[in-house]
């Protein structure tokens, strides 16, 4: 491969937003890969620039390292991987990224009433979880890590919990 037409550690991390001693990192647990020029400097193809941009959103939804890792294996080390490639990467992704956006809807929707923790320090949950009714289900906030009571009715908790708590004195 011509060294001319590789990226150097400095051009990669400009272009990716990533530091230079997060990429060696990237090297060191196998992530991406580095050829050396005849001076020793590293140097990486043109196609790191889409992995490396990829473990960094990856990072950012709160994948851990060993998820990006085993996705990584999935994608051939001898070449550049193809749209291909992706789309079997992507495919495998779907479930987990589904299930982690579900969680964060239910976080952003449900957090400011009652989440089924056992807690009964809001007003709506007494009518949401009276007698801590959520415990039976597992430890945990249970409402955001199920569907919880809201889901049959198809509402957000907000909604429920505002058409069950009309009283002027709740104040779920």
């Amino acid at each position: 491969m011509d060294l001319e037409a590789l990226l150097t550690i400095g051009a990669l991390s400009e272009r990716t937003g990533v530091a230079p001693s997060a990429l060696r990192f990237y090297e060191a647990e196998g992530l991406i890969q580095a050829t050396r020029a005849p001076s020793g400097q590293r140097r990486y193809s043109r196609g790191t620039l889409r992995r490396v941009s990829f473990i960094r959103v990856a990072q950012q939804v709160g994948l851990s390292l060993q998820e990006i890792r085993d996705a990584m294996a999935s994608l051939p080390d001898n070449r550049t991987p193809t749209e291909r490639d992706w789309h079997r990467l992507s495919t495998s992704w779907k479930p987990r990224l589904e299930n982690q956006i579900a969680m964060l809807e239910r976080l952003r929707d449900r957090l400011d009433t009652c989440i089924g923790c056992g807690c009964l320090s809001l007003k709506a949950c007494k009518l949401l979880n009276p007698y801590d009714e959520a415990a039976a289900d597992g430890p945990g906030p249970r409402y955001l890590l199920t569907k919880g009571p809201y889901a049959a009715a198809g509402a957000s908790a907000s909604a429920s919990a505002e058409a069950s708590c009309a009283a002027p004195a709740c104040d779920g």
